[in-house]
């Protein structure tokens, strides 16, 4: 576990994050015409995660597909910061933003207008095919930001090979993917997951990253991948969170945790106990 993911996250050596799916805002085509009912249902969910144990709050405008690829307009900005300020006052745990599909520079300023520990990137490094055409890496601009802003406590989450998604050409071994994300892109945390929504990483991917974890634990070559905090991203349940989190240094959960384990329902509090009395049980042999 990293310094700074060890001081934002005392009490557990596993964190889990739990995500607020918000429903459509302002000036998406799923708009409902009534931002109280959206703030109302983000403050049930994060009372919902609080009240079972969860070590951190991530939000996401994901109510707004089709996304805009890059920066979102102004009106998206400033109800996700309304939202998330509401969030905070609810349950002040570590609030994390993603500003979907890849407004990096948009999260960066609202984490640093409402107090936001961390802040995720679907593509902050290279390049991705998705269903908003072909995604660029924004480092060059996003770190400047940050250092602009005086928000080096914000911490830059980054995708690699993120759900959705697909290279443009034949895709690289992990372990370069995360060395050119973390050591030259910047990011703090890599987050790895499944090829979609609720799909946990698999295959090949899994067992790399259970590789580098026994190469951590042994104290092999150092490097981007062995200092950098990994997450699993997608697709963390009960059943399969001993082998996932025997790979990685915390998660991101949504999916599993609503109501009936249906997406768009809301955070059910008893999933959210059961995860993470789970997780609390897991030998810690696997983490460095």
């Amino acid at each position: 576990m990293t310094p700074w993911l060890r001081e934002l996250f005392p009490h557990n050596p596993r964190p889990l994050l739990g995500m607020i799916h918000l429903l459509p805002l302002p000036g998406s085509p799923g708009w409902r015409g009534d931002l109280r009912a959206v703030i109302e249902a983000a403050q049930r969910d994060a009372l919902a995660l609080a009240e079972g144990g969860i070590d951190g709050i991530m939000v996401e405008n994901f109510g707004d597909a089709p996304f805009w690829p890059r920066r979102v307009p102004a009106v998206t900005i400033a109800s996700l910061t309304r939202v998330a300020t509401e969030i905070r006052r609810t349950a002040p745990l570590p609030l994390g933003i993603n500003v979907l599909r890849n407004d990096g520079e948009g999260a960066m300023a609202i984490a640093t207008a409402v107090g936001a520990s961390l802040i995720r990137v679907n593509v902050l490094a290279g390049a991705r095919v998705t269903d908003q055409g072909v995604l660029e890496g924004q480092a060059h601009r996003l770190l400047r930001l940050r250092r602009e802003l005086g928000a080096q406590r914000v911490k830059i989450l980054a995708d690699v090979a993120v759900k959705h998604s697909a290279p443009l050409g034949e895709p690289r071994p992990l372990a370069e993917e995360i060395e050119e994300t973390a050591g030259r892109g910047g990011a703090d945390g890599i987050i790895l997951s499944g090829s979609g929504t609720g799909r946990a990483p698999g295959g090949s991917t899994l067992e790399e990253l259970l590789h580098n974890q026994r190469a951590r634990n042994a104290g092999e070559p150092q490097g981007a991948i062995f200092r950098t905090p990994l997450l699993i991203g997608s697709g963390l349940t009960e059943e399969n969170a001993p082998e996932m989190l025997a790979a990685a240094d915390g998660a991101i959960v949504g999916s599993s945790l609503k109501v009936d384990g249906e997406l768009l329902a809301p955070v059910d509090p008893l999933r959210v106990r059961r995860l993470v009395d789970l997780v609390k049980e897991l030998p810690l042999s696997a983490n460095p």
